[in-house]
């Protein structure tokens, strides 16, 4: 699947600024075969043993994680939670704000979207630092919820993604 993926994923120099290199999976999702086997391989992480879904939600962080992570919920007969930027929800939500290398971003999360107890599926396209996904992690625990994997599209094997989970799984499609 790797040489797959690397064919269907465009880099872009210089988005969106001078010296980052973009991951553009544009050509991926337009790709019936290979998005279907992106969200196979996504869901995969919530799997057990006999091919029976482990999780009762799937969380996909804004905004190319909610196209991964709608129809790997789809895929594992469960529901989709979406984690948006702050103040793109209705309603009481849960907050957590977390560093940036260029400054601090707070994500929500509706406060009824987790029942306590579930085990839940985070889904995003990049893991990086992890500061995304560790503030995630946290709006499921006030819910009183288990982040059991992470799965991601890439992880960047360069930054501290990996090292920042700590003992949370993750279960990453492509590494760069």
């Amino acid at each position: 699947m790797h040489d797959r993926i690397d064919q269907l994923i465009r880099d872009v120099e210089d988005f969106p600024k001078p010296g980052i290199v973009f991951k553009d999976i544009s050509p991926l999702l337009a790709d019936h075969d290979g998005f279907t086997a992106v969200v196979n391989g996504l869901a995969a992480a919530a799997l057990d043993e006999a091919g029976e879904p482990r999780v009762d939600k799937v969380l996909g962080i804004e905004a190319r994680g909610f196209i991964l992570a709608a129809p790997v919920a789809l895929r594992l007969r469960t529901g989709f939670v979406p984690v948006r930027k702050a103040g793109k929800l209705p309603g009481p939500t849960h907050a957590v704000s977390y560093a940036l290398e260029y400054g601090e971003a707070t994500l929500e999360m509706h406060q009824d979207a987790i029942e306590p107890g579930d085990k839940v599926l985070v889904v995003d396209d990049v893991l990086a630092t992890g500061g995304t996904v560790n503030a995630t992690k946290e709006l499921v625990e006030a819910c009183g919820g288990e982040v059991i994997a992470v799965a991601v599209l890439m992880d960047l094997s360069f930054l501290p993604g990996r090292e920042a989970l700590g003992e949370t799984p993750l279960h990453s499609l492509y590494t760069i």
